[in-house]
């Protein structure tokens, strides 16, 4: 039995964080796992970021509203999700997420939420599980899947590592050159053939 998990974010849909960082003229707010491979520490610098110019989840759900899901990839998680089952593990929130899945046609997705207070503040996270992805992978494992992932940034790699068979995907010079050991690609056909080979 076969499960395919993927990242979002930089995989499915754009970098919420970046587009954000666009939408509010912040660009301390661009970085993302890509850049900094401690979540947590991430998170905390952003919220801090957020609490210093007065912004909350409302501004940042109304620039998620007009994100859209990277071109093809709505057609390639219909493809996918055709032949096998399919999971999305992110490190995003409940709260960001919910939008681009009705986008992307309800895919499952398993990810964190924000603790937001009345006033609409973000003061804080609570992850669903520690080394989500990679735990999440491990679980599915013990209960008799084989899992093929997917993902761009340092939270991917252990998810991808673990399982059958892992990829990269449309990821950085760096991580690539850090991991040459895994096939990375940057187009929906070439991972889509490469999951229906590990599928076999």
């Amino acid at each position: 039995m076969n499960i395919v998990c993927l990242d979002l974010e930089g995989v499915l849909v754009p970098e919420i964080w970046i587009a954000f960082s666009e939408a509010s003229g912040i660009p301390e707010l661009k970085k993302t796992t890509r850049d900094e491979p401690d979540y947590d520490k991430l998170m905390r610098w952003r919220l801090g970021i957020l609490k210093e110019h007065g912004l909350g989840l409302k501004e940042i759900q109304e620039t998620i509203a007009k994100i859209d899901p990277l071109p093809g990839a709505k057609e390639f998680l219909d493809e996918l999700r055709s032949m096998t089952q399919v999971i999305i593990i992110s490190d995003t929130f409940t709260q960001f997420a919910t939008p681009l899945m009705e986008k992307l046609g309800w895919p499952t997705i398993f990810c964190n939420s924000l603790e937001v207070a009345e006033s609409g503040e973000i003061t804080g996270f609570k992850m669903r599980i520690e080394n989500s992805k990679l735990t999440t992978v491990k679980a599915l494992q013990s209960i008799g899947y084989d899992t093929i992932a997917s993902g761009d940034s340092y939270n991917d790699l252990a998810m991808i590592k673990a399982s059958k068979a892992g990829f990269l995907f449309k990821s950085t010079d760096k991580i690539k050159a850090d991991n040459p050991e895994l096939p990375a690609f940057e187009e929906y056909s070439e991972l889509l053939g490469a999951i229906k080979k590990a599928l076999n």
